[in-house]
């Protein structure tokens, strides 16, 4: 089974940045398009960014030019560094393999974010 922890979450004002990690168990990281995921409270898990196995990259419209995602396939990490953060970014993040939007493992226990204003 396929374990996913992802870290680097906190609070930051409002146009700060934070870089989080994603630390896939294994070999199949490599292998697999990764994407992060967010989940505001009370609203459902949306997608965010994905970067295939080949280093190729997409992010939801509205966070593009925010938001990098990367990946270290020697680590096996996947990584979405967040610049110009907003209030409305607060959310726990999640990582998983997939494409589509569509997760490969069980989810992991996420890294809270919090943005003040």
């Amino acid at each position: 089974q396929v374990q996913l922890v992802e870290s680097g979450g906190g609070l930051v004002q409002a146009g700060g940045s934070l870089r989080l990690s994603c630390a896939v168990s294994g070999s199949v990281c490599s292998r697999r398009t990764m994407g992060w995921y967010h989940q505001a409270p009370g609203k459902q898990r949306e997608w965010v960014a994905g970067i295939t196995s080949g280093g190729i990259t997409n992010y939801a419209e509205s966070l593009k030019g925010r938001f990098t995602i990367s990946r270290d396939n020697v680590k096996s990490t996947v990584y979405l560094q967040m610049n110009s953060l907003k209030p409305e970014d607060t959310a726990v993040y999640y990582c998983n393999g997939g494409v589509a939007g569509i997760p490969l493992w069980s989810w992991g226990q996420g890294t809270q974010v919090t943005v003040s204003s």
